[in-house]
């Protein structure tokens, strides 16, 4: 009962704060969205802020991020390693349900934790020397069409930065809030930048950001 009073107190201490995007004195303020762009998103810090150079910054998956999307690749590997050693020594490995029953649900265990690693962990460039923003493993030579929206903007295009909440829930009955980082583009569409539980290093890596860029910060939760 303790617990869950320490919670939802906790709940009410993180609650966002009501706002007027007109505080801004930005018509465009005023017409972008507020509302979450990305539904859902980590309670922990799963990204960071990284300066890789003085004219390139990334976000990159923390080392907790890494580690928990591992988790689920390890889970499926280590299984299948040990079912298959054991089997060789028994002299059971064959075409047999103890070998390929086994052998089949780690593959997909691994299979789905493998490309949660992935994808889970594309590092998110703002380059200055390219001019331009973009989210994969390679820079892009051209970005055309809906990827340009999605994954790549140059810094012309975006206007500022947008921060705002989302109250999400999570394993059994809790509740907790994580924190979107966005861009906002010059005709008001938005770009999802970063989305997790940490809002004070969420504002930190907003505000270097921001700076980095020359443009403004929206923060709607403060």
């Amino acid at each position: 009962m303790f617990t869950k009073f320490v919670r939802k107190l906790q709940t009410l201490n993180s609650a966002p704060v009501p706002f007027d995007p007109a505080r801004y004195g930005d018509p465009l303020a005023t017409t972008t969205a507020w509302t979450p762009l990305k539904r859902g998103g980590a309670n922990f810090r799963d990204y960071k802020l990284v300066k890789t150079s003085v004219y390139r910054l990334e976000f990159r998956a923390t080392a907790q991020a890494v580690l928990f999307y591992s988790v689920f690749l390890l889970g499926g590997l280590v299984p299948m390693i040990g079912i298959t050693y054991s089997n060789i020594s028994k002299g059971t490995l064959g075409l047999n349900a103890d070998t390929i029953i086994p052998l089949v649900l780690g593959a997909i265990f691994a299979a789905v934790g493998g490309v949660m690693l992935y994808f889970e962990t594309i590092p998110v460039v703002f380059d200055r020397m390219r001019g331009c923003f973009w989210k994969g493993h390679g820079a892009p030579a051209v970005a055309t069409g809906k990827a340009a929206l999605k994954s790549y903007a140059e810094f012309s295009r975006i206007h500022a930065l947008q921060i705002i909440s989302e109250l999400c829930r999570g394993k059994k009955n809790s509740t907790y809030y994580s924190y979107e980082l966005n861009l906002v583009l010059d005709d008001g569409q938005r770009i999802n930048v970063a989305d997790h539980g940490n809002l004070q290093k969420l504002r930190e890596d907003a505000v270097t950001l921001s700076q980095f860029l020359g443009k403004p910060l929206w923060d709607a939760t403060s």
